[in-house]
């Protein structure tokens, strides 16, 4: 299957999610999660400020089961993958349930048991159908959806407000000053509003898939790809070096912190609640905690917008799943799937939804609205609105176990272009070198 198909085929289940075009099916019996005293599961969980409120509800866990939760690694998820993998090569699988994301679990052969042989269909059909589709690889259920995520506009209102601010863009650029819808208003603004070190327009994940991943955004938002139809690296084309080259005039600006080339989406994060930023292109779990005013300096100030288009008139549309995997290695798989159930289950789905996940069990979606309507907090409401449209043209990265390993020689490239040591065409006709490289040895492309 192609890149394009495998694409395809998510953005139809993502329309799913969107539209939730089945009906969320009756309430399940209640899942046995069954009694473990005096066992100890171990787990690797990706750490972070989107992603550890859910761990609070292990110690409920813990009290239904019997069993004691060892968290033996949590690290933002770029750096799991490579001790996973580490794991993998010296054969130390010790660890039971672990973090895992469409994007990544491509590549990890048969570490993780099929889960649809594990759990009852009962208890799969509260999952939005799409979403678990998109959680399969090579048939095989390897993962539990957690949260879905596509990458959408946050901005501060007051600066878009301010009729100073206002009247200079407009004498400036000739246009209303709003939320980007393109690509070009995009980098105009965080240009415009950029008044370093008080405050920058923006900043963008500079390293690992998270740079590989905006520059993928914007290089299909542009009307390119990273693959063709046969697997061969394509994006070292002149939309490639578009999307390079925006990364660029934002950095050259200033309007970008400098350290931004190293930063991982808390970097990111932290600096827009502190208000260090105006705009942010980033995921829906931040919406909580921009929002939140014990954590945030922002949370009056937080509007919500559907990402730009490049110049094909399309979005990017950068979206996939966080999920939870069980090994095949563990010593009691059954606890480890109560474990994964338990944490993706309706109580889970909801409080993950109440911080602005988008979730992945169908009968959140309307439950949170609602919860948001009656808890005074509407904008969450708008949130939610706009990540949905977005979800409609949203797309996966290639789904294919080389992935990552190409996106490790593509942002080094990118890093490189950014700053100014190579052109923006020595850095992409140099990665696509290695990527053919990569997918030859795969036996992908001949």
């Amino acid at each position: 299957m192609t890149g394009k198909i495998l694409a395809g085929a998510f953005a139809s289940a993502v329309l799913a999610t969107t539209a939730l075009a089945l009906a969320a099916p009756a309430t399940a019996q209640e899942f046995d999660y069954g009694s473990f005293p005096g066992y100890t599961l171990k787990v690797k969980l990706i750490g972070g400020t989107q992603y550890e409120k859910l761990y609070t509800r292990i110690p409920e866990w813990e009290a239904k089961t019997g069993a004691k939760v060892e968290i033996v690694s949590s690290k933002n998820h770029f750096e799991l993958d490579r001790e996973i993998k580490q794991d993998i090569a010296s054969g130390a699988i010790t660890w039971c349930v672990g973090s895992n994301h469409t994007s990544f679990a491509p590549q990890y052969g048969d570490l993780y048991i099929d889960l649809m042989g594990a759990i009852p269909q009962s208890e799969l059909d509260q999952y939005v159908p799409g979403t678990l589709a998109s959680a399969m690889v090579d048939g095989r259920l390897v993962q539990l959806p957690r949260v879905t995520d596509v990458s959408n506009i946050y901005y501060r209102k007051s600066l878009y407000a301010d009729p100073a601010n206002q009247a200079a863009y407009k004498e400036k650029y000739g246009k209303d000053l709003v939320p980007p819808e393109t690509y070009e208003d995009f980098k105009n603004q965080v240009i415009f509003f950029a008044d370093p070190p008080n405050l920058y327009g923006t900043a963008f994940a500079g390293k690992d898939e998270g740079m590989t991943g905006r520059f993928m955004e914007i290089l299909r938002a542009n009307g390119g790809d990273v693959f063709d139809e046969n697997w061969k690296p394509v994006f070292n084309s002149e939309a490639g070096v578009a999307a390079v080259q925006w990364f660029k005039d934002i950095y050259d600006a200033k309007a970008v912190p400098a350290g931004t080339v190293n930063y991982t989406w808390d970097d990111i994060g932290q600096a827009m609640a502190a208000g260090q930023l105006a705009i942010d292109l980033d995921w829906p779990g931040f919406a909580g905690f921009y929002t939140d005013p014990a954590a945030s300096k922002i949370a009056d100030d937080v509007g919500f917008a559907t990402a730009p288009v490049g110049t094909s008139g399309k979005r990017g549309g950068w979206s996939g799943s966080h999920s939870f995997s069980v090994t095949e290695a563990c010593d009691n798989k059954p606890a480890a799937v109560s474990l994964a159930v338990f944490l993706t289950n309706d109580e889970s789905a909801m409080m993950e939804a109440q911080a602005g996940n988008l979730p992945t069990r169908s009968k959140t979606f309307d439950e949170v609205k609602t919860w948001f309507a009656e808890n005074g907090k509407p904008f969450m409401g708008e949130m939610f609105s706009a990540w949905q449209n977005s979800l409609a043209e949203a797309r996966t990265p290639p789904l294919v176990a080389q992935w990552i390993e190409v996106s490790n020689v593509i942002w080094p490239q990118l890093q490189a272009a950014i700053v100014g040591e190579k052109t923006a065409q020595e850095a992409l006709d140099q990665a696509a070198s290695e990527a053919t490289v990569i997918m030859q040895d795969a036996g992908l492309l001949q």
